[in-house]
């Protein structure tokens, strides 16, 4: 049986990144979407998807980041 936490990395961190970007730019403009649905101020709305997002971003890249270290549910390296 294989270990289950690896300390190489499977994907580059390039690809982390552009993983992250991508799935924020998503997330901003749905929480932005909702929170001006909800307080009805387009400013404060996008101050909300901001701000929210921006500790959202961060959180997501150290979670992919311990997820690429881990071999559980991927398939072993040819």
């Amino acid at each position: 049986m294989g270990r289950l936490i690896s300390r190489t990395a499977i994907h580059a961190r390039k690809r982390a990144v552009a993983k992250t970007v991508c799935y924020r730019a998503v997330m901003v403009a749905i929480t932005v979407a909702v929170a001006w649905a909800v307080v009805g101020d387009v400013g404060d709305a996008v101050n909300i998807g901001l701000v929210t997002n921006v500790v959202k971003t961060a959180t997501y890249y150290g979670y992919e980041r311990i997820w690429d270290h881990i071999h559980w549910g991927s398939s072993p390296a040819t």
